[in-house]
């Protein structure tokens, strides 16, 4: 059973971000910050590299392992991350995971759609 039943529905609030898979960090790094993308966490060595796009971010991911099957994925900002988990259960959708907390500050799960885009429903821990 829902634990938030009987609540006000959550509420999708914002894009927050978009995570794109690249073979080459070096390269995709270099590639955004000459179009200007402020880096905001990482950089060309690392695993993972955010850069601000207005209240936004795009995340590159590195991806090493063979070519790149996955394209990536959507973030989006919800007011409650377990009463969007729950609603996703009651619709007969199937989580990958159930919600958890990220050493980067978000609570978070993620959802496939039909067609294996996958989709992560977040908030910010401090907010």
């Amino acid at each position: 059973m829902n634990p938030a039943a009987g609540k006000t529905p959550p509420v999708l609030e914002s894009l927050s971000a978009i995570t794109l898979a690249t073979r080459d960090m070096a390269r995709a790094v270099h590639f955004y910050q000459a179009l200007g993308f402020a880096l905001t966490a990482g950089g060309a060595d690392a695993a993972f590299t955010t850069f601000s796009v207005g209240p936004s971010c795009l995340n590159l991911i590195a991806e090493t392992h063979g070519p790149i099957h996955w394209w990536g994925r959507v973030i989006i900002h919800v007011s409650d991350v377990d009463d969007m988990y729950h609603k996703a259960l009651e619709a007969g959708l199937r989580p990958l995971f159930a919600p958890r907390d990220a050493p980067w500050g978000e609570r978070y799960f993620h959802l496939q759609d039909p067609d294996g885009h996958e989709l992560s429903f977040a908030r910010y821990l401090s907010a």
